[in-house]
């Protein structure tokens, strides 16, 4: 069994995706002790801190009972539909924030009908359940509506629900909340499958290209998860062009995804999210291949 866990967050704006993704950071020991906590660490983007919404999808993993929990901040705005279908490609399932008073909205529908087109895992989550006009049974019966309208299996009528005050860094499978977020931790890998993939690569490995990034030192990465095979530094490849061209191509080097950044590693499996630079051809939706 892979022990990857490849979870996208999606919710409306302002339901608290944001802040559950910073207290699953504090959560996961990833800052020192005494470090200042993280303050909206996805929404980084100065357009996202001035709207308060997220736009770019970015990647974060935390280490929790020896699995790697890549988590796969979604745009939470519908104005950012393809960044949206682009980096559900790279999860295997959704964890959904809904506002204990607000109810599921017009964006966590849309980007929730994506999730269930495409066959992903969802756990709710609602959040905010400390308002004083939370409706806890309304919402619940609201989000059973919407299933009823998109699910696509009967299995995604079983989704499961936890309770939440992200502000506080407190769950539960309850409103009677623990003091942290294990119970969320703990859902992401009993509810949500390992990655869908072909661990075999005899066949030549595949990667397809979710999103693109930069830096100054490096140049271009292209971002996505390996779907068959595993990918190797210094790699030979093909870049399968969504025109039908095929480009000739070398991994110059290759990264995981591992706290807040990136870390180089030789190789990496099928399942797990990569960064690939030396391919200043690819493009989001090519496909990187060998063999």
């Amino acid at each position: 069994m892979q022990k990857i866990r490849n979870i996208a967050i999606i919710a409306h704006v302002d339901h608290g995706k944001t802040t559950l993704v910073d207290k699953m950071l504090l959560a996961g020991k990833l800052f020192r002790e005494g470090q200042a906590e993280p303050d909206q660490f996805l929404d980084n983007n100065d357009l996202e801190r001035e709207r308060g919404i997220t736009i770019l999808a970015k990647n974060v993993s935390i280490n929790y009972k020896g699995y790697k929990i890549n988590i796969i901040d979604t745009p939470g705005h519908a104005d950012f539909s393809g960044e949206v279908e682009r980096t559900l490609n790279m999860a295997d399932g959704v964890l959904l924030i809904v506002d204990a008073q607000e109810g599921p909205m017009p964006q966590t529908k849309f980007v929730l009908q994506k999730a269930l087109e495409m066959g992903l895992t969802p756990v709710v989550i609602i959040n905010k359940i400390d308002k004083p006009a939370a409706r806890l049974g309304e919402v619940e019966d609201e989000i059973s509506d919407l299933f009823l309208e998109l699910a696509t299996t009967e299995e995604q009528l079983q989704y499961p629900v936890y309770y939440a005050i992200a502000r506080d860094g407190r769950a539960g499978k309850t409103p009677e909340l623990d003091n942290d977020l294990h119970v969320i931790f703990d859902a992401i890998i009993n509810e949500i499958p390992e990655p869908r993939v072909e661990v075999d690569g005899s066949k030549g490995s595949q990667l397809l290209v979710a999103a693109l990034a930069a830096d100054n030192y490096l140049g271009k990465y292209a971002i996505g998860k390996i779907f068959r095979g595993k990918l190797k530094r210094n790699e030979a490849v093909s870049i399968m062009k969504t025109n039908g061209e095929i480009v000739k191509g070398k991994i110059d080097r290759l990264f995981t995804y591992r706290g807040l950044g990136r870390e180089e590693t030789d190789e990496a499996i099928a399942g797990d999210i990569v960064a690939l630079s030396g391919l200043a051809a690819a493009s989001i939706g090519d496909t990187i291949a060998t063999g």
